[in-house]
């Protein structure tokens, strides 16, 4: 992709004279604050911000985010920050760049725990649908130069890709966006099975295209027979890593798969959608139970087709989907097709020429309400839409360490609930806080995306005071379970030289009291007094009076050991 290749499709789309000078002037200052930097394949470093416009122009974005598109990378590669682009292209632009900065810290660690936050927290922080999509295309690129990084940071990106951007593409209804994600991860996370596969697969891959090609000519003049209007007739041949999974709910047997290569119909109505459904029928003879009505019932990502499998030429079994321009968008685009929809409405109408926000708000976004009726579709918990709830962004928040683990907290929380989230000692021996590289207040309010650096003394201890500012119950928790156990020490040492009695249910054995006294005089504890209660013959108890222990901590840790000698099944302690 060149500079000019990608003007002359911003021409093609008739966009106004204002929208050109923006993204020319976006090109002009990203190419030279890039200079003469390269990529790892070796390729002029522009060429990536001008990929991943182009993509854009293709889902027919907004110029803003074009531009955009085209500076993503300027503050994090070169000496600019983000206030030079938001003094150059203004807050809009800036704050799409700074949402993709922030989006580009998060690192995958390879759980499901985190792989669900982390999609949460693309939307979370994305607030501008724009961000996320920029993000996604930004991905597919950087992946499909993958081959130029060591092979070890090919897998961890791949397998990021894999678990994070594509099923967050396939959810935000951009099916085709995830299929290509899929294939171009599949061969870094699991190359043994991919190249099984494309062994296996590749001839009937190409058997199928040519079975395509030699029906597409009877349905074509079936449909001009009965005045059907169509805009085009294509083949679509299935992405390798969705054969990869259905093949896995087959035996891996590839014969038994029919949609290899699936024929797609484009029609100018709906009527004219269950019309072609009709002919296709009459022409060949449908599957029982193969007619998917996508139309009438969409499925949870928002695409609409209809689907019918038919026994074909040479009694052979093909997948037909038929649909119009407007659902082919849809299914090629996902959201970013509702955007562009809203997008040229904008264009058109005073309201919008005005100027409308275009973050998250329900009022104003199609694609809000489509995700609240997406959610009624997932009722397992590890599904992502089943915990992505539009109001769980009202009172939830999302940050990350400095090396891009993401942890979600509740809205209103402070660096000592980060702190506590991450490990209860790093939140004990808090004593401040760097957010975004900047120092900071304990009781300072987190937002979305900050990047939380915890600074640590060694023997800091919590305030009471720290309840009063803290807002998640599991800081609350540990805050109150330090200080009470901070207490208790306190009433120890004030009776110090009192005694500490020992209850121990025991399991009697030859050589359990000489054990049990040998660890007390190890850690230098003097014994008292030593009583045995045997009327019990199953258990029996062991009462022994010590003197020595510094703290209660000391006393707990004691009732650990003795709990790890044989036939000691429980200990108490008290103070007498």
């Amino acid at each position: 992709m060149t500079a000019q290749n990608l003007f002359e499709k911003i021409k093609a789309q008739a966009r106004s004279a204002e929208d050109l000078m923006l993204i020319k002037r976006a090109y002009d200052f990203a190419a030279k604050a890039h200079g003469e930097q390269k990529r790892k394949s070796g390729d002029p470093y522009i060429s990536h911000p001008l990929a991943t416009a182009s993509e854009l122009v293709d889902m027919h974005l907004d110029s803003s985010t074009i531009a955009a598109a085209l500076l993503h990378d300027v503050c994090e590669d070169t000496y600019h920050s983000i206030k030079d682009i938001r003094k150059e292209f203004g807050d809009e632009i800036a704050f799409l760049v700074q949402g993709v900065t922030k989006l580009d810290k998060i690192r995958y660690r390879g759980t499901e725990r985190s792989a669900e936050s982390l999609r949460k927290m693309f939307l979370a922080i994305g607030e501008d649908i724009r961000v996320v999509l920029l993000k996604l295309v930004d991905r597919f690129h950087n992946m499909q130069t993958l081959s130029h990084l060591p092979p070890e940071k090919q897998k961890r990106i791949a397998l990021e890709t894999l678990e994070i951007y594509a099923p967050l593409a396939y959810r935000l209804g951009m099916a085709d966006l995830s299929g290509k994600l899929e294939d171009l991860s599949f061969p870094h996370v699991y190359s043994s099975e991919y190249e099984w596969l494309m062994k296996e697969a590749k001839e009937t891959y190409e058997d199928w295209r040519k079975y395509v090609e030699r029906i597409k000519p009877v349905l074509t003049e079936e449909l001009v027979k009965e005045r059907i209007p169509f805009t085009g007739i294509n083949a679509r041949a299935k992405h390798y890593y969705s054969l990869y999974k259905k093949l896995l709910r087959y035996g891996m047997d590839v014969r038994k798969i029919t949609d290899i290569v699936a024929l797609r119909i484009i029609v100018p109505t709906i009527e004219d959608c269950y019309a072609t459904l009709g002919v296709i029928h009459k022409l060949w003879k449908p599957l029982p139970g193969r007619i998917k009505d996508y139309i009438a019932l969409p499925k949870p990502n928002g695409y609409r087709s209809l689907h019918t499998t038919v026994i074909g030429h040479e009694e052979r079994p093909i997948e037909i989907q038929i649909r119009t321009p407007e659902m082919h968008g849809e299914a090629e685009f996902g959201i970013a097709a509702h955007w562009a929809y809203s997008e040229m409405k904008r264009r058109d109408t005073q309201a919008y020429a005005e100027g409308r926000s275009s973050k998250i708000n329900a009022r104003h976004f199609a694609w809000i309400e489509q995700l609240r009726e997406w959610q009624k579709e997932f009722e397992k918990p590890e599904e992502f839409l089943e915990a992505l709830k539009i109001d769980f962004f009202k009172d939830r928040i999302f940050v990350l360490t400095p090396k891009g683990d993401a942890f979600d907290l509740p809205e209103g929380s402070t660096p000592i609930d980060f702190a506590y989230h991450v490990h209860s000692d790093i939140g004990n021996t808090a004593v401040g806080a760097k957010i975004n590289g900047k120092m900071v207040a304990l009781d300072h309010i987190l937002k979305n995306g900050d990047i939380v650096e915890i600074l640590k003394q060694k023997n800091k201890k919590p305030s009471r005071d720290w309840l009063k500012i803290v807002k998640s119950a599991q800081a609350r928790k540990k805050i109150s379970s330090f200080l009470k156990h901070s207490e208790g020490d306190k009433k120890f040492e004030k009776r110090g030289g009192e005694t500490v009695e020992f209850n121990l249910t025991i399991r009697d054995r030859v050589g359990l009291l000489r054990d049990v006294t040998h660890m007390l005089a190890k850690h230098k504890i003097n014994i008292k007094k030593v009583d045995t209660d045997t009327k019990n013959q199953k258990w029996a108890a062991l009462l022994i009076h010590a003197e020595g222990f510094k703290n209660k901590t000391e006393v707990e840790k004691m009732m650990v050991r003795l709990k790890g000698i044989k036939g000691i099944e429980d200990v108490s302690y008290k103070l007498l």
